[in-house]
């Protein structure tokens, strides 16, 4: 556990390093280095938040236990787990804070079913001294509590459907309160939320080895020796914090608005499932080992697919339409960050990549034994012809830019992707003519992307496919999804344009220059860090491992003191920008790390994709 340290505010707000993640495979909650629960969604991540003091810190709502007259704190995770532990130091003594959303004995996180009880629960142990503990719950839209079933039975005032229940090893009569301590003794609260009956006593102890015992044996089939390694299994144990343990689904964030720059508008609800983002995920999955959770996620987006035809950007957990963006008009906002938005408009964009994605979900559904039915194969050859039809036309990108659709490079690569792909799973299946057919279009899409996309001037594949526009960081990718060779001069080229007029600094990359390619907003915004990941795989791909192996290097020592990642870096300041943590940033530091472990000769020991 690294040294005590003052907790620093910003506008009264935690810095978002300060923050760590706990979760159960159904909702997941952040937990400061105060002692705070700033943010926490109920029933599962995509609900209305129960604290959200992360976006508005006086109306928000929050769960703090901490001494009264906090002077400095320290954090770390119990292991390799998703449990987590604070040391709070007084004016007279000290007290840890153990944090978990409980988990079901005997739970084995691999399984697609749920986990989770429904409940939070805090120990907090005197280890030192003696400590007056202060105990403050306030949900968002206010809180009422009354005594009963030897707890307080809690009713949200916004959320009159929960059926909340603070239990406490010590009399709790009402909220807030402030407890004597002294060394050696411990309150255990717990905190659930689903109306079930529970056995008389806490029992948190028993909970808490019950929850380790689960998270320390999903480990056992971790595969990966290669750079930073406990870095790698600390974002292994993210993304699956991040992973809807119910069904496969896999979130692209835990959160909602939190801004891509400080005072600004760039602030989106990440709380669902996007195609790419997801994918991405399966993929580091499946290079270290972890494969139930690839094939959890793979039956989950083929089965939206064969549910839904035409595939959407992203879905709920349910594999549904989310909710329609609307602006709150009461939360404040991160720091100020205004509008504070729920749901997500990117769902009605139009965003080709999609079609690679999911047909290289099933082709390496298949590739890994997987089979397709007859069914799914008709939806499949469906987004492959519509890949063969679109990949000239407009979208909106990876990016998802809120200005008209234009016809962005990596659309169409991901075009190619899907045409590449499907024509193997049609070879494999005995339908000789698609599979001929679609080699051809894919040929002449990665053509038009050599030629097309180059600009001479520039010396780089531009943004648009025609080679007009500026540079985007996402070209990056062409090689890593085989559309482009690594050492082909041109990628070579264009990939020392990127990290020259990207760069934001110490390593880092902006993913465009809003100023050159308008994106609909005008706001500025922090440093991508998962287009530094790629910039990495591109300087691994060509040989150069020492170079890469420094700015992979760098760019883990962005981490917060609990390994975690935001989705931005300020590059100037290096705090924590967007949604957090961010599954995509995670993906990037293992998938670089495999890559140099490959080139290093230390290869990492979990089995590859087929064409990963």
């Amino acid at each position: 556990m690294t040294g005590f340290r003052p907790v620093a505010r910003a506008d009264g707000y935690p810095y978002l390093e300060d923050l760590g993640l706990i979760g159960d495979g159904g909702t997941a909650a952040l937990v400061c280095r105060d002692g705070s629960i700033p943010w926490m969604c109920v029933p599962r991540f995509d609900a209305p938040p129960l604290f959200a003091a992360l976006l508005d810190r006086e109306r928000g709502g929050h769960f703090t236990v901490a001494p009264v007259g906090l002077r400095e704190a320290r954090q770390e995770y119990v292991g390799e787990t998703g449990v987590l532990r604070t040391e709070l130091r007084g004016p007279d003594g000290v007290v840890s804070l153990t944090d978990l959303l409980t988990l079901r004995a005997g739970a084995r996180l691999a399984e697609p079913r749920s986990a989770a009880r429904a409940e939070l629960l805090r120990i907090a142990r005197v280890e030192h001294g003696r400590v007056r503990l202060r105990v403050e719950l306030e949900a968002r839209g206010g809180l009422d509590a009354r005594k009963g079933g030897g707890g307080l039975l809690l009713r949200s005032r916004a959320r009159p459907d929960l059926d909340l229940r603070l239990d406490a090893t010590r009399p709790l009569d009402r909220l807030p309160v402030e407890l004597e301590l002294e060394e050696g003794d411990e309150l255990q609260l717990l905190l659930h939320w689903d109306g079930r009956p529970r056995r008389r006593g806490i029992g948190g102890r028993q909970l808490l080895d019950d929850t380790l015992a689960a998270w320390r044996s999903w480990l056992d089939e971790f595969a990966y020796e290669g750079p930073q390694e406990p870095l790698v299994r600390r974002s292994a144990v993210t993304l699956k914090l991040l992973d809807y343990f119910e069904n496969g689904a896999l979130l692209a964030a835990p959160t909602s608005s939190l801004p891509e720059w400080i005072g600004g508008a760039r602030n989106w609800d990440y709380r669902y499932t996007w195609i790419r983002d997801a994918a991405f995920s399966v993929y580091a999955f499946r290079r270290i080992g972890l494969g139930e959770e690839a094939w959890s996620f793979l039956a989950w987006v083929l089965d939206a697919v064969e549910r839904h035809g035409r595939p959407r950007v992203l879905y709920d957990l349910d594999g549904e339409t989310p909710d329609q963006e609307a602006e709150d008009p009461e939360l404040r906002g991160y720091r100020g960050s205004r509008p504070v938005r729920w749901g997500n408009g990117a769902a009605d964009q139009r965003q080709h990549d999609v079609f690679g994605e999911i047909v290289d979900c099933a082709y390496q559904w298949v590739a890994w034994g997987g089979e397709l039915a007859e069914t799914l194969w008709a939806r499949l050859s469906e987004i492959v012809e519509a890949a063969a039809r679109e990949w000239t036309e407009p979208d909106h990108g990876i990016w998802e830019v809120r200005t008209d659709g234009r016809p962005f490079t990596y659309s169409a690569a991901m075009c190619q992707v899907a045409l590449d792909r499907g024509a193997t799973l049609a070879e494999r299946g005995g339908h000789a003519a698609e599979a001929e057919r679609w080699r051809a279009e894919a040929e002449r899409i990665r053509v038009a992307i050599r030629d097309g996309a180059w600009n001479e001037e520039r010396q780089a594949f531009m943004e648009h496919l025609d080679g007009t526009g500026h540079l985007d960081a996402s070209v990056l990718t062409l090689p890593l999804r085989r559309v482009v060779a690594f050492d082909d001069p041109r990628m070579v080229a264009t990939a020392e344009r990127v990290a020259e007029e990207l760069d934001a600094g110490g390593g880092l990359l902006y993913r465009y220059l809003p100023e050159r390619s308008p994106d609909g907003l005008d706001d500025d915004e922090g440093a991508f860090l998962l287009c530094s990941f790629w910039l990495v795989d591109n300087l691994a791909g060509r040989g150069l491992v020492d170079e890469a192996g420094e700015l992979y290097d760098s760019l883990c020592g962005r981490v917060n003191h609990l390994g975690l990642l935001s989705e931005q870096i300020h590059p100037e300041s290096g705090i924590f920008l967007g949604n957090f943590p961010q599954a995509f940033s995670h993906v990037g530091l293992i998938s670089s790390g495999v890559n140099l472990a490959r080139r290093v000769g230390s290869p990492a020991r979990g089995r590859t994709a087929p064409g990963g």
